[in-house]
C-alpha cells in the first residue's frame, strides 16, 4: 500500500488558513455535473479537506458525504458546516468504506495529484452508480488578479519556494501525480465510458491580504516554515511588499480558471 503519510503531515496545521482564503468551486460545475446525471441524491467529495467543496453541494443534492484523511482539515470541516445533509468520514480516495453503487456524483477538488491515480479510480468506479460521473477539478495559480505585478510576485515566489523545497528534499516521501496528466489517466484507467476535459471560469474577489493568504495555504509553503525556513529565504518578504502595494485592501475582482476532468461509469 501506498504510504500518504509525508501527505498528511504537508496539510496539517493551517487549516483554517487554507478554508479562510481558497477558492468555492465555480457555479457552473453543478450545472455541468447535474445536467450530466439529473436529479443526485449522493454527492461524494474525495479528499474533501477543510470542507469548501463538500458544502457547496449542500442545496444541490440530498446527501453529501467529505471523505478525507488529515484529522486538522476534517475537523476545520465539521466547524465550519452546518447544513444537516453533510457529514464527513475519515478514509482515502481509495479506500473510502462506503458500500457499491451508492452515489450519483463523485468530486476531488484540487486534490487528485494528491491521491494513487488508479486505486482511486477504480474506487470511484466502485461507489458510483451505473451513469453516474467522477469529476476531479483543479484550479490555475495564482488566479487573474486585478494587477498583473501581483501575479507575477505571486508566481516568483512560487518558484523560489519550489527551488528550496528541492534543495532541502522537504517533500522525500510525498506522494504526488502531475496535474496535466490527469486525463490521460483516467482514459488509460479502464473505469469509465466517456472521459472529457472542459475549462470554466469564475470571478471572486480579493486584496492584498487574501493573495498572501493564498500563498500561506499552501502546503509546500507551511512544511517549508515548519521546517524553520525563514519567510525571507523563500522571498516572502518581498511578495508581501509588492502585493501590499499594487493590491492594497479594496477588495477587486479576479477570475480564476478551473479544469474539469470527468469520467462517466
Amino acid at each position: 500500500m501506498t504510504d500518504f503519510s509525508v501527505n498528511i503531515e504537508r496539510f496539517t496545521g493551517f487549516a483554517d488558513q487554507y478554508d479562510k482564503y481558497r477558492p468555492a468551486p465555480p457555479a457552473v460545475l453543478a450545472e455541468i455535473l447535474i445536467g450530466l446525471v439529473h436529479t443526485p441524491q449522493l454527492v461524494v467529495d474525495l479528499g474533501s479537506g477543510t470542507g469548501l467543496s463538500t458544502r457547496y453541494w449542500a442545496d444541490k443534492a440530498e446527501q453529501i458525504i467529505g471523505v478525507e484523511p488529515t484529522l486538522d482539515m476534517r475537523k476545520q470541516a465539521e466547524d465550519q458546516t452546518e447544513a444537516a445533509n453533510v457529514t464527513y468520514r475519515a478514509g482515502f480516495s481509495h479506500q473510502t468504506g462506503l458500500p457499491d453503487s451508492c452515489a450519483h456524483i463523485v468530486t476531488c477538488s484540487q486534490a487528485l495529484h494528491w491521491m494513487e491515480p488508479q486505486a482511486t479510480f477504480e474506487e470511484a468506479c466502485r461507489i458510483l452508480l451505473s451513469g453516474g460521473v467522477f469529476a476531479a477539478y483543479d484550479y490555475d495559480w495564482p488566479p487573474t488578479t486585478s494587477h498583473w505585478e501581483a501575479d507575477a510576485a505571486y508566481e516568483v515566489c512560487t518558484q523560489q519556494v519550489n527551488a528550496t523545497e528541492e534543495k532541502c528534499q522537504i517533500a522525500r516521501g510525498l506522494q504526488r501525480w502531475k496535474k496535466h496528466e490527469h486525463l490521460s489517466r483516467v482514459s488509460a484507467s479502464g473505469c469509465f465510458r466517456y472521459m472529457k476535459e472542459i475549462v470554466v471560469h469564475h470571478v471572486e474577489t480579493g486584496n492584498a491580504e487574501r493573495l498572501i493568504g493564498l500563498l500561506f495555504s499552501q502546503g509546500s509553503v507551511m512544511t517549508l516554515l515548519k521546517k524553520g525556513i525563514s519567510k525571507q529565504e523563500l522571498g516572502i518578504d518581498v511578495f508581501r511588499q509588492t502585493v501590499q502595494h499594487v493590491l492594497g485592501d479594496t477588495p477587486q475582482p479576479w477570475h480564476w480558471s478551473s479544469r474539469i476532468r470527468y469520467g462517466i461509469v
